[in-house]
C-alpha cells in the first residue's frame, strides 16, 4: 500500500484524536496548535517538520520516523521516543514540557533541549554525547548507564546524576550545578 508524500503543507488547529493524521511521509510541514494527545502516529515519517504549540501527550510513536524536526512550545507528557524508528532520529526541543517522557537507549548525539521541563524523563542507556540542556529543569530525570561525553548541563537545574553509573568525560557543569553529582551521598554542603 503506497502512502502519500506531503511536502510544504501547514496544518493549523487540527484535532488528530478525532480524525487520524493520514499515514504518509511529511516533509517540511508545519503543525501549528494541533492536538495529537494519545493519537496513533505509527509508521508515519516526519522530515524537517516543525510542531508549534501542539499537544502530543501520550502519542503513539511506534516505528515513527522523526528526522530533523523541531518542537517548539509543545506539551509532550509521557511520550515514548524510544518507540520511534531510530534510523536518522533527530530533533530539537524549545520551550517544551517533556515530563515523564522516555528516551531510553536512544542515540541523541548533539541534541538540544532549550527551556524545557524534563521532570522524571528517562535517559537510561542513552547516548547524549555533545547534547545541550540549556535552561532545562531535570527534576527527577533518570540518568543510568548514559553516555554524557561533553554534555552541557551548565544552565540546567534540579538534576541528580551518579558519576559512578554514567560516562561523564568532559561533561560541563556550573559550580552550583555540580552539587547534582553529589546528591547520592546524602551530604550537607554549605
Amino acid at each position: 500500500m503506497n502512502h502519500p508524500f506531503i511536502i510544504d503543507e501547514t496544518y493549523k488547529g487540527k484535532d488528530y484524536t478525532l480524525n487520524k493524521l493520514a499515514k504518509g511521509e511529511y516533509e517540511n510541514c508545519v503543525f501549528d496548535s494541533c492536538y495529537f494527545s494519545e493519537a496513533d502516529l505509527t509508521n508515519i515519517s516526519f522530515m524537517e517538520c516543525t510542531f508549534l504549540d501542539c499537544d502530543l501527550s501520550n502519542v503513539n510513536l511506534t516505528n515513527t520516523a522523526i528526522k530533523e524536526c523541531n518542537f517548539e512550545k509543545c506539551k509532550m507528557l509521557g511520550v515514548r521516543f524510544d518507540h520511534c524508528n531510530p534510523f536518522l532520529l533527530s530533533f530539537k526541543f524549545t520551550g517544551c514540557t517533556l515530563n515523564l517522557s522516555s528516551f531510553y537507549n536512544l542515540t541523541l548525539k548533539n541534541i538540544v533541549f532549550e527551556d524545557c521541563s524534563l521532570h522524571q524523563a528517562d535517559f537510561t542507556e542513552s547516548n547524549l554525547s555533545n547534547a545541550k540542556f540549556d535552561n532545562c529543569d531535570l527534576r527527577g530525570a533518570i540518568f543510568e548507564s548514559a553516555i554524557l561525553l561533553k554534555t552541557d548541563f551548565r544552565t540546567a537545574i534540579n538534576f541528580s546524576i551518579d558519576p559512578e553509573n554514567n560516562k561523564l568525560k568532559k561533561a560541563k557543569f556550573s559550580k552550583e550545578g555540580a552539587l547534582g553529582l553529589l546528591l547520592k551521598y546524602d551530604i550537607d554542603i554549605d
